[in-house]
């Protein structure tokens, strides 16, 4: 089991079991669930459902990360995600990370009551991003991205490539490793073959010596397989939540709460057997 670390004096104790990250974003466009919780109100009532199926964490996002989705402004973003932030954190019933690669939003987001800062672009869009969660002493997610840059032909040499190098930046600014948990980045600049390979090999990626952080759900990998339907997409992505639990995954970064939770009780079984024999 390993404790990470979080801002305002919180931890979570991970590996035993499963942990679920709901996926709240107060978007107008993103892939899945644009404009479905962009108003304060609604993205709340999302939450607390999440809550009440299981989630651990809810991840609040204000700017799409979908291939060609158009940027926001930082204000824009903030004025999106700071409000449901300010909201949850004053309700208390989860821990609250906020999907930003901007190192101000990140600031403010931790002021406003976030735990955790997720950043999709592995602290090499924003560097300064490293010394804010330094400071404020949040816990820190670093993703994998092939995006905008020349890749290694083997898909865990250039994992090891991109998050080492992220993994610098962060120890440069001070982050303790009982902070930081990667994410591969499973579909961010991988094609459906990559994405498979990525999963067939997903536990060497244990040699990096961090937990690991998984976001599949209902990206093109489950819906190439199962179809484009909602709930195809949803069980697809309970399949690869389960195959990756069993391989060493930790913490699963989901639209649908229910389904990955009870898929993920017979992984979580199945590892706690496997461990006792």
């Amino acid at each position: 089991m390993t404790r990470w670390q979080l801002a305002h004096g919180r931890h979570l104790d991970l590996g035993a079991r499963s942990l679920l990250m709901g996926i709240l974003n107060v978007t107008p466009d993103s892939f899945s669930d644009g404009g479905e919780f962009d108003r304060p109100e609604r993205a709340l009532q999302q939450a607390r459902r999440m809550i009440g199926e299981g989630a651990a964490i809810i991840d609040v996002g204000g700017e799409s990360t979908r291939p060609g989705a158009g940027a926001v402004s930082a204000r824009e973003e903030q004025s999106r995600i700071l409000p449901v932030i300010e909201a949850l954190s004053s309700e208390g019933g989860s821990l609250v990370s906020v999907d930003t690669y901007r190192a101000e939003t990140a600031r403010l987001a931790v002021a406003a009551g976030a735990h955790i800062v997720n950043d999709v672009h592995g602290l090499q869009r924003e560097p300064d991003i490293a010394h804010v969660a330094a400071e404020t002493g949040a816990g820190l997610v670093i993703m994998h991205t092939g995006r905008g840059r020349e890749k290694l032909a083997d898909v865990i040499a250039d994992q090891f490539l991109f998050l080492n190098r992220s993994l610098e930046i962060a120890r440069g600014a001070g982050i303790p490793d009982d902070r930081i948990v990667l994410d591969p980045g499973f579909a961010f600049a991988k094609d459906g073959e990559e994405n498979l390979e990525l999963m067939a090999r997903f536990g060497e990626l244990r040699a990096l010596g961090f937990p690991l952080l998984v976001g599949t759900s209902r990206k093109r990998l489950a819906r190439h397989l199962v179809g484009e339907s909602d709930e195809g997409r949803d069980v697809g992505t309970a399949a690869t939540s389960v195959i990756l639990r069993l391989k060493g995954a930790s913490i699963f970064r989901v639209h649908n709460v229910a389904v990955n939770r009870d898929a993920l009780a017979f992984a979580d079984a199945v590892r706690e057997r496997e461990t006792v024999e």
